[in-house]
């Protein structure tokens, strides 16, 4: 298949690198300018990518994008004249929100949701190091997406375990309740995800994962606040020694991916006139250290 990678970030070059070594043609689209971009995975030999090339997106058969939430819309509205109108489309990022906004600006294309539980993290600008095997979800978001299951046994090819999961929605409303419960915490506390197992965020972590069972069981997904308190103490044991991608964005001041984490939670929230007190504050201290930095 001929891909694109939109957002060569950890993910993204983790991906590319190895979708190309499963016999794929990849190319990059990323915002430094090269005509080529080299990554090397691991002690694997660098493999060198063509970049922000427009006849490789306007050929491209799939666009997997993994860009952070905030920056999703807007890179794929400047590029829609490009893209064809059968080119399949994969959202693989942290938190929720992006896909009602792409199906609205790519309404013909297949658009598919994707999650992640693979680590990578990129040591230099080109050099990434795969950090924890994981699994991957994907599913169909509209009619032409939910066509595309076989696109399970391509990824699954090049870095598995790749399953197709029909409810993908769900698996991203319990990942996004483990996002909520961790990972504002750690970035207005600057702390690791190990450190919630103190005490002291025992109460605030209850609080948070109550409002957030609340919210999904009105979207209609099958949970409680015990499963949901499971999952969160089991992850923040598993990943004790990292750091949240919001606390990393918020030490390095960069924009976080707050409204499409608790934010698209707090959304969904009003629409069911259920109360988040504890979620809102949370959302309003990351956006007030945001606004700080202005």
């Amino acid at each position: 298949m001929n891909i694109a990678v939109l957002g060569p970030g950890a993910i993204g070059s983790l991906w590319a690198s190895r979708l190309h070594s499963a016999g794929h043609t990849v190319s990059l689209w990323s915002r430094q300018t090269p005509p080529t971009l080299s990554i090397q995975l691991d002690q694997r030999q660098p493999t060198h990518f063509i970049n922000n090339s427009i006849e490789a997106l306007a050929q491209a058969d799939l666009i997997l994008v993994t860009l952070k939430a905030p920056n999703v819309e807007m890179s794929l509205a400047k590029l829609k004249s490009q893209i064809h109108n059968d080119t399949m489309i994969v959202l693989m990022h942290n938190g929720m929100g992006t896909a009602e906004k792409v199906n609205l600006l790519l309404p013909n294309n297949p658009l598919i949701l994707a999650t992640t539980t693979h680590g990578a993290l990129r040591e230099t600008t080109n050099q990434v190091r795969h950090t924890g095997l994981g699994k991957t979800e994907l599913g169909g978001y509209n009619k032409a997406g939910k066509r595309c299951e076989f696109l399970a046994e391509v990824f699954q090819h090049a870095l598995p375990q790749v399953v197709w999961n029909p409810t993908i929605l769900d698996a991203l409303w319990n990942k996004l309740a483990i996002n909520c419960a961790i990972n504002p915490l750690t970035a207005i506390h600057k702390i690791t995800n190990g450190e919630l197992a103190q005490e002291r965020y025992a109460e605030p972590l209850h609080s948070i994962i109550n409002e957030v069972a609340l919210v999904m069981q009105a979207e209609g997904i099958k949970t409680d606040s015990e499963v949901l308190s499971q999952s969160v103490a089991q992850v923040i044991q598993a990943t004790a020694k990292n750091l949240s991608s919001m606390q990393q964005d918020i030490v390095h001041q960069r924009q976080s991916e707050i409204d499409f984490i608790t934010g698209y939670l707090i959304e969904k929230a009003q629409h069911h006139n259920i109360a988040t007190p504890v979620n809102r504050s949370l959302y309003d201290a990351v956006k007030n250290i945001e606004q700080g930095w202005n």
